[in-house]
């Protein structure tokens, strides 16, 4: 009885080892070969802040949003900004704001475009632009994103990476509590996920389409040149003298009829004090 007894004792204590081992290993073959969601959302940051450090363009291109303002002096607003309306999106741009004021008498009117021309055929098309009218004022400034843009993509890539490992998760999930926590997960990263690319594709069409300010406006509205040489003082002195003598021949004229009129008063009175009869004094009178 003795050995048979052993022989029990022996191999329970195998299986309850064996059984042991097996539990082990099913738990490490759940939490070791894919990572819980708190894991994998830690590892996904790792991986995003590593993204961040290393973004270089790969190309070398630089990514530069570009903004400026044009203003011209035309003699018809309202015609010219149909015709840069046309001339920008011939080059494949777009117009995203439009003002114009209609004339008003002597009043030609004014407009004021907001476009968007692609950065490549900017030059061209703003060369085109000028030559509606003259060019009164130009400004253009570049901003450099290629650091936002590779961050954004590293971000992108990243997340995409965790959302396939997230779903990947989940169809291997073994208790409810599990699917709950990995459903969790998976929502606030799709969610983060669709921010970072409505980023993305805002930021790629600010690069890719330069944004300008076109004010069109007539002679009554340029500014006025201030001298800066001998010859340009000259100019405007001279300007100025023949303004003011001009002002005065206008001022005489609207005044030119008002004077007559006072004269014509003033020569009636003079007519008709002199042909009013002389009394004779009242001394003379009583001595007579």
């Amino acid at each position: 009885m003795k050995p048979r007894l052993l022989t029990a004792a022996a191999l329970l204590s195998v299986l309850a080892l064996t059984g042991c081992s097996a539990s082990g290993l099913s738990e490490a073959s759940f939490t070791g070969a894919e990572p819980l969601p708190a894991q994998d959302i830690a590892e996904s940051s790792d991986v995003v802040d590593a993204g961040a450090a290393r973004a270089v363009d790969s190309d070398g291109a630089e990514k530069m949003i570009v903004t400026g303002y044009l203003t011209l002096t035309v003699e018809r607003p309202a015609e010219v900004a149909t015709d840069v309306a046309m001339i920008v999106e011939a080059a494949g741009g777009r117009v995203d704001a439009r003002t114009e004021h209609a004339p008003d008498g002597e009043d030609k009117g004014s407009a004021e475009l907001t476009v968007r021309i692609p950065s490549d055929e900017l030059t061209r098309t703003l060369e085109s632009i000028k030559e509606l009218g003259e060019v009164e004022r130009v400004e253009q400034g570049k901003q450099n994103v290629t650091a936002e843009v590779r961050d954004l993509e590293s971000r992108i890539k990243a997340l995409s990476a965790s959302v396939d490992r997230l779903i990947a998760l989940m169809a291997d999930a073994d208790s409810t509590a599990d699917l709950i926590s990995i459903e969790s997960a998976l929502s606030e990263r799709q969610a983060n996920l669709e921010s970072l690319e409505s980023q993305k594709r805002s930021l790629d069409d600010r690069v890719d389409l330069a944004t300008f300010t076109i004010q069109l406006g007539t002679e009554a509205d340029a500014p006025v040149d201030e001298p800066d040489t001998f010859l340009s003082g000259l100019a405007a002195g001279w300007d100025a003298f023949v303004g003011f003598f001009s002002f005065l021949l206008v001022a005489f004229g609207v005044l030119l009829p008002w004077l007559a009129l006072v004269g014509v008063l003033l020569l009636l009175i003079v007519v008709f004090v002199r042909r009013r009869p002389k009394t004779a004094p009242a001394d003379a009178v009583q001595g007579v």
